[in-house]
Parts: structure tokens; C-alpha cells; sequence
């Protein structure tokens, strides 16, 4: 286990990766283009996107009529076949929810030119603004509506429910701009500068989550006993259900097992490249609540015993080609490569803001101080190499080579939002000109760098997050603006009962 103090000047191992050198030095020329916000197409399945000019420099239109073609066609055969009579417009809110308006099947198309309308409230969340602000937001934007535009390709029939498909959404203000405060809409521009430098990022979420009886909510006696075989196949009905239902909405899952805790169980899911990773944690945690209410079971993301429950993002970096893994060293030697290093370098110094936006409740942090009792305020970051007590797990065996799981995440986070933070601080490590990581074995001269630290007070968390100039640039001043109130809102409005009653009915 190492601290983030364990730098060094530089790795004087040569490599031998001449692509790796060019693009690294494509990314210094980048570097203050990436300090623009990102003029970025909105992916309609196969529809194509026309810019338009807004205050924001994000042009982004609404498709229009000529535009729809096969991606139409295909859907129109799907609901056919399916007998489909409704069709789910879902986007999430910013803890990661999905809001959603349903509309009868042969307004589909209708819909998918115009949209459909929803107040920007109930996306935002910050209940009952003052009449005038909220923390220098205006309350007159809660008022007003915002347009759900579908993203064609990820159409799917919903197997949990009757005659239903889905559709996730991108949100647009009605003038066709994007609601910059989406956390689709953030993490896709993330992902779009992170190609701009050359690089494509393969990623999938670990989550546990919890599934109860009726009565267990109130006093759960369950064994725990990880990975056992019989608890794994305690209830298979519900279990084949829900991974079934998963693979047919397109998220495939890689594993599943019984965790740590009474009741609780792991999901992993198969790396995707793009914002497909994110798309399939938010498939998973509306279907897994709808799953269980079939078998009577209550399913929560938030563990009986007041802790939050682990969300997990393994990924790696790639060439925008997707054909090398930018963390595999060409020698053999099971360790980061320097680029790999540098992105790593990235998390760790934005580590006390990233937990913020990972760990987004009081409950969540408990997590961070492994239930000591000792008072503390913050904790050290560490990384290291295949230890899963580390914040940063560094993985280099397995066929998917080699790959860093951020751990600081919780279930109840925002996965786009996770996804977004995590690509916009590795990003930063790799444009920064400080000094790379040493590796645990690594004999090499050292120099001491300002240890990070991770926050236990959520109210501290919100203080870095507000400093962190990085991460207010990459996810921008109005998103930061409108979290940091929404948080405030809840510590100052919210009691412990009254937040684990919130986890347990609104993030179950």
C-alpha cells in the first residue's frame, strides 16, 4: 500500500513506445483547448445532429424529421413484435435516479422528433427554492421545463415489465440547448475530450447491493458468508431474472455472488467502452428494485446497518482505436506504464473533491474510516497493487490486462457522474507536468509531494469540491454550482432517521 507522497522526478526506463510519446506530446498541444468547453454532438442512434450556437460554446440540436432511417425502422419492428403499448423517456437526476414519463406506443416517433417535456425540478433537486435563490441559483430555473430527446440506440424492450420498452434520454432546455447540470450530458463531454487526446476509455461498475424480505428491513438476521455457493443460489429464480433481464436491455453481466454483509449481493458487469459502462449501472439500479418487488423483496443500495454499499469503477485507457491497453508496460513487467502512472498521479491528487461526487451522502463516507472509532478527519488516499483495501486497486493479472478500480465510489453515486470525475482527473494527470508515480517495488529516488487526503466530513468534501479548480472547469461552474447547493440543502434539512428512511425508499 502506498501513500501519494511516493512520487519520483522521473522513470528513466525507456519503454519503447513511440506511439505512447506521440500522443502525450498531442495532449500538451491540447491542453488548452480542453480548458474550452467542448463543442459536442449528442448521439440520436443513427440520427445525425446539426450545432447551433449557444452562450455555453455546447451546440446541440434537436433531430428532425429527414434524419430518422434504419434505427427507426428496426424499433418500429420491435414494438410490433413485442406487442409494446408503452415506452419509458428515462433520464437520470443527479444522485443518479431515473425520472421518467411514459407515453402509449404510437406516439413513439411523435415523440422522438419533438421530445417530451418535464420540469427541470424534478431533475435538479433542490426542493422548494426561496423565492428568489438558492446559494445564487435562480429559483425561476426550477420552474421551467426541459425537453427529454432519446437516444435511439438505446432502445430496449423491458423484460421486468409488461408490454414496456425504455429509452434513456439526453435533456435539452426547450431553446435546444443541453441542460448543462445533466450528468449524461457531463460525463459524454468528458469522454468526447478524452478522444480529442487520443485516448478512449474501457470501463465497467463492481456494485453491491442489498436484497430484503419484508420483515428483514426491520431486523435482518441473515448469515453472511461471501461468494457461498448455497447463498449464491439461495433464491436463483430472482437471480436468473434480473441477469437475464440485463443482458436483454444490453448490459452484460461478467459475475454475480453473495458479499459481505447480511442479504447482500455483488454484480459485475463486462468492460464497455464509452458512456455504455454508466448506461448499464443506471439499467441496473431501477431493474434490480423492479426485479424484486415481482418476488416480494425489497432490493437497496444502502446496507441495514447505516453503511452505503460499494460502487466500484474498474477501467483502463486505451488508443482511441481501441486496440492497446495504455496501462500495459510492452516488457512483461506487471506494473502501470508511465502514462498509466500519470493518470493514476491524476486521481490521486483530485481525490478529496472526487469523493464528493463518489460518496455523496454522510452515510457514504462512514466507508472511508473502515467503521474505526477513532475520530479522524480525513484519511490517507493509497493505491497499490492487486490490495483491495486500497482506495486505488491497481489489477494486472486476468485477460483484461491491466487496470485501476477507483473504490472510492459508493452504490447510491451518480454513475455518469463517477465516470465524468474519474476521466477528468486522470486527464488532468496526464496533462500535468509533475512527476509520476513511483511503483511499490520501485528503488528509484523519491521526492515528497503534499500528500491527498480523503474528507470524512461531507461538509469538507463540499469544500474541496469547490476549490478543486480542475474538476470545476472540466465539469463546469453551473453543475458545481447547483450540486454543492443540493448538498447543502440536504445536510441542513436532513436528520439520520429521515436520510436512511430517504435511502430506503428513494435509492432502493
Amino acid at each position: 500500500m502506498n501513500d501519494e507522497g511516493d512520487l519520483l522526478q522521473e522513470d528513466t526506463r525507456d519503454e519503447g513506445n513511440e506511439t505512447e510519446a506521440t500522443r502525450m506530446s498531442k495532449l500538451r498541444r491540447t491542453r488548452k483547448k480542453v480548458t474550452k468547453q467542448h463543442v459536442f454532438s449528442t448521439e440520436v442512434g443513427e440520427m445525425d445532429i446539426t450545432n447551433s450556437k449557444d452562450n455555453t460554446g455546447d451546440g446541440t440540436q434537436i433531430p428532425t424529421t429527414p434524419h430518422l432511417s434504419s434505427r427507426m425502422k428496426h424499433i418500429k419492428q420491435e414494438m410490433a413484435k413485442n406487442h409494446l403499448q408503452f415506452v419509458r423517456f428515462e433520464a437520470t437526476d443527479l444522485h443518479g435516479v431515473s425520472r421518467s414519463k411514459s407515453i402509449p406506443a404510437q406516439f413513439f416517433q411523435e415523440k422522438v422528433i419533438h421530445g417530451v417535456c418535464m420540469p427541470r425540478g424534478y431533475l435538479e433537486l433542490i426542493p422548494n427554492p426561496k423565492d428568489d435563490e438558492v446559494d445564487h441559483i435562480r429559483a425561476t430555473c426550477f420552474n421551467s421545463d426541459i425537453v427529454l430527446m432519446p437516444e435511439l440506440s438505446t432502445f430496449r424492450v423491458l423484460p421486468w415489465a409488461e408490454r414496456t420498452a425504455r429509452v434513456i434520454c439526453d435533456t435539452f432546455t426547450v431553446t435546444g440547448e443541453p441542460l448543462l447540470t445533466s450528468p449524461r450530458y457531463i460525463a459524454k463531454r468528458q469522454l468526447s475530450q478524452l478522444q480529442d487526446s487520443g485516448f478512449s476509455l474501457l470501463s465497467a461498475f463492481i456494485y453491491d447491493f442489498c436484497i430484503f424480505a419484508v420483515p428483514e428491513i426491520i431486523n435482518s438476521k441473515t448469515i453472511s458468508f461471501p461468494a457461498s455457493t448455497l447463498l449464491n443460489n439461495h433464491d436463483q429464480p430472482f437471480i436468473q431474472e434480473l441477469v437475464d433481464g440485463l443482458y436483454h436491455t444490453g448490459a452484460n453481466v461478467e459475475s454475480f455472488s453473495s458479499s459481505t454483509r447480511p442479504g447482500q449481493m455483488e454484480i459485475c458487469f463486462l468492460p464497455e467502452f464509452g458512456i455504455s459502462a454508466a448506461d448499464n449501472a443506471f439499467t441496473l439500479r431501477t431493474g434490480v428494485k423492479e426485479v424484486a418487488r415481482k418476488y416480494n423483496y425489497i432490493a437497496s443500495f444502502f446496507i441495514e446497518t447505516g453503511f452505503c454499499n460499494s460502487g466500484i469503477l474498474s477501467h483502463s485507457l486505451w488508443d482511441v482505436e481501441g486496440k492497446t491497453n495504455m496501462f500495459c508496460s510492452n516488457s512483461g513487467i506487471e506494473e502501470l506504464t508511465i502514462t498509466g502512472k500519470k493518470w493514476l498521479a491524476g486521481l490521486l491528487k483530485h481525490s478529496a473533491a472526487l469523493s464528493c461526487l463518489m460518496a455523496p451522502a454522510v452515510s457514504c463516507r462512514k466507508r472511508y474510516s473502515k467503521e474505526s472509532k477513532d475520530i479522524k478527519e480525513s484519511v490517507p488516499t493509497t493505491w497499490g497493487y492487486n490490495d483491495n483495501s486500497c482506495a486505488f486497486n491497481i489489477k494486472c493479472h486476468g485477460e483484461k490486462g491491466t487496470r485501476i478500480e477507483n473504490k472510492l465510489g459508493s452504490a447510491t453515486a451518480n454513475p455518469y457522474l463517477v465516470l465524468a470525475a474519474t476521466v477528468a482527473a486522470g486527464l488532468d494527470g496526464l496533462q500535468s507536468s509533475d512527476g509520476v508515480l513511483a511503483g511499490p517495488d520501485d528503488s528509484m529516488d523519491f521526492y515528497q509531494a503534499k500528500s491527498s487526503e480523503i474528507p470524512l466530513k461531507l461538509e469538507d468534501a463540499l469544500v474541496a469540491l469547490e476549490e478543486d479548480q480542475c474538476l470545476r472547469q472540466a465539469l463546469g461552474e453551473t453543475f458545481i454550482r447547483y450540486f454543492v447547493a443540493m448538498k447543502k440543502y440536504e445536510l441542513e434539512n436532513e436528520e439520520t432517521d429521515a436520510e436512511r428512511n430517504k435511502f430506503l425508499e428513494y435509492f432502493i
